[in-house]
């Protein structure tokens, strides 16, 4: 018998990078495991591939996040990963701009967690997992809006841990720095046509970013998800934990 036998675990953002690693991890403990995302040609690959489940849903959509959720049925594991990176000069931003951030990262963590505690037996066993980043802790250059979404759930994570605390679910948060995922490449791709740089130069920026000189493998967040999930985690709640190779 495995550590989550007989658990039932919901990933959104799970077609790839942190989202997919973290559902191969929840599969391999036992786990029963469904993915969701808006590209279900991509979340049927994974599924398929992996041995998981694949629901196509919108979190910027209450209607798709309440259907979603009802597909599913009862549910012992949250992870909120679904999540869009983004950077702009404020003195250039706009109102949909902003809105589009926070649909997605606080919105969509907001729909998420309320229909899984729904249907979460929390007197019993549950936990939910956020993946929020290193500008949920502190200031990153250039991505107001972001470091502000990823603040955000930080503080509905501590928020729900308190208003739990009686319970036995916990709420943590996971706060990785530059992670080797498709976000990467999207934001090479803007840096190149930003600054005029190479591909390479471009992702040496974001490489250097990381203390430790190299970026973070999606399995390495995984294993955090996947402690979390553990026999030894229970009365670790309302927490953060730090991915980042040191990040001062």
């Amino acid at each position: 018998m495995t550590v989550l036998d007989g658990k039932t675990a919901l990933v959104t953002g799970g077609g790839t990078g942190i989202g997919l690693a973290s559902a191969k991890a929840l599969k391999g403990a036992g786990a029963r495991v469904c993915i969701t995302g808006r590209r279900q040609d991509v979340l049927e690959d994974a599924a398929k591939a992996h041995g998981l489940e694949a629901l196509v849903m919108d979190v910027t959509n209450e209607a798709s996040v309440t259907a979603g959720f009802a597909a599913v049925g009862a549910l012992d594991i949250l992870v909120v990963n679904a999540g869009i990176a983004r950077g702009q000069n404020i003195l250039g931003s706009d109102t949909a701009f902003w809105r589009e951030i926070m649909a997605t990262n606080l919105d969509g963590a907001y729909l998420t967690m309320r229909e899984g505690l729904r249907r979460m037996p929390v007197k019993d066993w549950g936990r939910v997992i956020a993946i929020s980043s290193i500008a949920g802790l502190r200031g990153l250059k250039g991505a107001h809006a972001y470091t502000a979404s990823k603040h955000g759930l930080v503080g509905l994570i501590k928020g729900l841990a308190a208003d739990f605390s009686d319970a036995r679910v916990t709420f943590n948060a996971v706060c990785p720095g530059y992670v080797d995922t498709p976000i990467i490449g999207e934001n090479v791709g803007r840096l190149t046509e930003r600054l005029k740089i190479d591909e390479d130069a471009a992702l040496k920026i974001m490489t250097d970013l990381n203390p430790h000189g190299r970026l973070i493998s999606p399995e390495e967040v995984a294993e955090a998800v996947l402690w979390l999930c553990g026999t030894g985690s229970g009365s670790v709640t309302g927490t953060t934990i730090e991915i980042s190779g040191g990040t001062p």
